[in-house]
């Protein structure tokens, strides 16, 4: 029977998901991004051509499955039509494919200006964000007062909003934040001849899924940066805007839970963080360093470097416990290929006893300790193998342990930056 799967990060994001999304996206009819918006971005790497997407499904480039944008997404029109257009210059169709939903709140130019804005005021307490627009954007959402896609099939009604809401945008760039304030009418003449080549997209993703689960299709929900950045259960205050849980993908998308069949958790080998907060098993260090260079880890949509750290145990139980986790997907194991020994974090240190769960928090989190597991390395090439029986010995024993620490199959191994560079397991749609 066909399944419903959920493909999202357990940790702080750039965990490979977008890969994974479009590999698995061949078993799907359909594949939905639920949360999030241009602040993430997909990096995918076929037949040695980079893509990056940041709003339209990674399922796109691969042009079987159909595209959706469910309720969940703040949308940026430029953006979205940016896409388009780079998948089109390469012959891949792309609006045949796509249906975005009515509901998506609008990102403003003026969202993006209180971004940075705000981000300036707090100096060194930074959150971090992307300078993007999308906390503000889901600010209004919030608020009841944002602007949604649907209100620009009327014209004359989306003005007349636009100009309310960016006097009040203005109110606080001006008087607030003592910076430039965004003209409305630029914004208008911007947003309105952009809103023409995308209103024919536009549609009830809701009542699309439920077609779809009715006809038994396969529907495959693509998730944003990672559990750990949860707006509820991530390293508040050092967090994303919107909910990047399992349980997300039905308030985001417009579909019951009880269709949601498996979650599949994506996890690095080792950790990574970008931005402020929080990040125990951070190494400061010439090993850090160097895993930041093998593996490339350089923000897709911000180009900041990412800090990187050891295997975080403790992180992914509660990634498991809030996400209901049926599986892993293990990413780039090949990036630890020359490293003589591996630590993994079992537990932390907190006020003199020993955890097993992460404390809620960014204040009680930075106070912990990683008590670490050292393993011996497997120092052999693992990059491009596709059979679990060619890895190396110490690398079974690595992802053996990673499994039984997080009491998870480990079903998808990935051993390399291209589509096939994989070791299936256990397929999500078998």
């Amino acid at each position: 029977m066909p399944k419903n799967v959920v493909v999202l990060g357990t940790q702080w994001g750039d965990e490979g998901k977008g890969k994974i999304v479009d590999l698995l996206s061949e078993h799907a009819d359909a594949v939905v991004r639920f949360q999030g918006g241009h602040n993430a971005g997909h990096t995918l790497v076929i037949d040695g051509e980079k893509t990056v997407l940041h709003l339209l499904p990674a399922a796109a480039v691969r042009g079987v499955a159909e595209c959706l944008i469910g309720n969940g997404v703040v949308v940026n029109i430029q953006q979205l039509l940016k896409e388009i257009t780079q998948l089109e210059e390469r012959g891949i169709l792309v609006r045949e494919r796509l249906l975005v939903s009515y509901a998506c709140p609008l990102v403003l130019p003026s969202h993006a200006a209180l971004d940075v804005a705000r981000e300036q005021a707090r100096a060194g307490d930074a959150i971090g964000t992307t300078h993007r627009g999308i906390g503000p954007a889901y600010e209004d959402k919030v608020a009841r007062r944002g602007l949604r896609l649907g209100d620009l099939l009327r014209p004359e009604y989306f003005a007349q909003r636009l100009a309310s809401v960016m006097d009040y945008h203005n109110y606080l760039l001006q008087n607030l934040f003592h910076a430039e304030a965004v003209d409305p009418q630029l914004t208008l003449d911007q947003i309105l001849p952009a809103a023409e080549r995308i209103t024919n997209l536009l549609g009830d993703v809701s009542a699309k899924i439920w077609q779809l689960c009715e006809q038994q299709k396969s529907v495959m929900f693509e998730g944003a940066q990672g559990m750990l950045l949860d707006i509820d259960h991530g390293t508040y205050p050092y967090v994303t805007s919107s909910n990047t849980t399992a349980a997300a993908a039905a308030t985001g998308s417009g579909i019951g839970p009880l269709a949601l069949d498996y979650v599949l958790g994506i996890t690095k080998a080792y950790a990574t963080r970008v931005g402020a907060g929080p990040f125990p098993t951070e190494l400061s260090d010439a090993l850090g360093a160097q895993l930041r260079t093998q593996g490339n880890e350089f923000g897709a949509t911000t180009n900041r470097a990412r800090r990187c750290g050891w295997f975080d145990a403790v992180a992914l139980r509660r990634s498991r416990q809030v996400c209901g986790l049926s599986a892993l997907c293990v990413t780039k194991l090949d990036v630890m290929d020359e490293l003589a020994q591996v630590k993994i974090c079992t537990a932390y240190r907190h006020h003199g006893k020993s955890i097993h769960l992460p404390p809620y928090g960014a204040e009680a989190l930075a106070e912990c300790e990683p008590i670490y597991q050292t393993m011996d390395g497997w120092q052999q090439a693992t990059r491009g193998l596709r059979q679990y029986h060619q890895l190396p010995q110490n690398a079974k024993a690595y992802l053996a342990r990673i499994s039984e620490l997080s009491g998870l199959p480990i079903d998808i191994i990935s051993t390399g930056a291209e589509r096939n560079d994989t070791i299936m397991v256990q397929h999500p749609f078998a």
